[in-house]
């Protein structure tokens, strides 16, 4: 009588949901691979109302193909009671009318039979575990990793689990909550930061329309100077502002994602000569690997550690 195989573990539903869009996909969790096939994106109104985005929400999660496990990981930004599945979105421009919504269960009666469980975490940690998992961040024991986007996610990640609380990182495990210069993080380090420097240093007229991020980004690559300098100070500040925690947390690498990351040849530079002034020289500073799968295999491994978990 020959032995049963053991059947292969079925893949975990995830959503990751950010400002603009929903993506819903299927992770295979033996390989940390996001099933390319599984893949659906949809568009997303941040400010929209309540049952309106997590109609959008469930819209998407319900067009994944059926046989998945019961638990979810849902990636989702902050401020968001991930415990609790509740949004805490007040002041900050997006999804406010989610404030003080039970967003898991709003999702769960949408989706009716196909989710028991729907295991939040914030979007950057998801993103640290998934390249932890299977990207730049594999092998290291203490990371810390970056999304560059509108503004600047993070997550401090000790073999592979986020930290929050202690002396070794900022409030929270985010960077936003620091200063550079005087003044807060994000004000030098974001889209608005860099596209109001740049018109500064062009000295723009008030009523001149600012160029976006990418475009700035383009300009430097052609030779304007402006250009290159707009985006050499926000991102010699973030490293300044970064590196006394690359020391305390004892990081092993930095590894960076978000749409900015595209600009690599103008970031990494400026990146490394602002952490050069506190950290240690020899920490090294990465692309992600996976920057778009990422925080699909990061929240589906995260659905499954927490199922898991006694």
């Amino acid at each position: 009588m020959t032995a049963t195989s053991a059947r292969p573990p079925a893949p975990v539903p995830v959503l990751d949901i950010g400002g603009t869009h929903v993506t819903a996909a299927l992770v295979d969790p033996s390989t940390s691979v996001a099933l390319p096939s599984t893949m659906v994106r949809r568009h997303l109104s941040s400010d929209a109302a309540a049952d309106d985005i997590l109609d959008a929400i469930a819209l998407a999660a319900s067009a994944l193909p059926a046989g998945h496990g019961l638990s979810w990981g849902v990636a989702m930004p902050g401020p968001f009671d991930y415990a609790a599945g509740v949004g805490r979105f007040t002041g900050i421009g997006k999804f406010e009318s989610l404030s003080g919504v039970d967003v898991g269960a709003g999702l769960r009666e949408r989706l009716a039979g196909r989710a028991e469980r729907l295991c939040f975490l914030n979007d950057a940690d998801a993103f640290a575990i998934g390249e932890y998992r299977a990207g730049a961040a594999a092998g290291h024991r203490r990371v810390v990793a970056l999304t560059l986007g509108t503004g600047v996610g993070s997550s401090f990640l000790s073999t592979g689990r986020p930290v929050h609380t202690g002396p070794s990182v900022p409030p929270s495990g985010h960077v936003h909550h620091l200063t550079v210069h005087g003044r807060p993080l994000e004000d030098t380090v974001s889209r608005r930061g860099i596209r109001a420097h740049y018109a500064r240093l062009r000295a723009a007229p008030h009523d001149q329309p600012l160029l976006d991020v990418h475009d700035i980004a383009a300009r430097a690559k052609t030779g304007d100077a402006a250009a290159a300098e707009a985006f050499r100070y926000a991102f010699d500040a973030l490293g300044q502002a970064l590196a006394p925690w690359i020391d305390r947390f004892e990081a092993a690498a930095v590894v960076i994602g978000g749409s900015m990351a595209q600009s690599w040849h103008l970031i990494h530079p400026a990146l490394t000569t602002g952490l050069a002034s506190a950290a240690r020289s020899d920490v090294p500073v990465l692309p992600a690997r996976q920057p778009a799968e990422a925080p699909l295999i990061g929240a589906a491994h995260w659905a499954q550690d927490t199922s898991d978990a006694p």
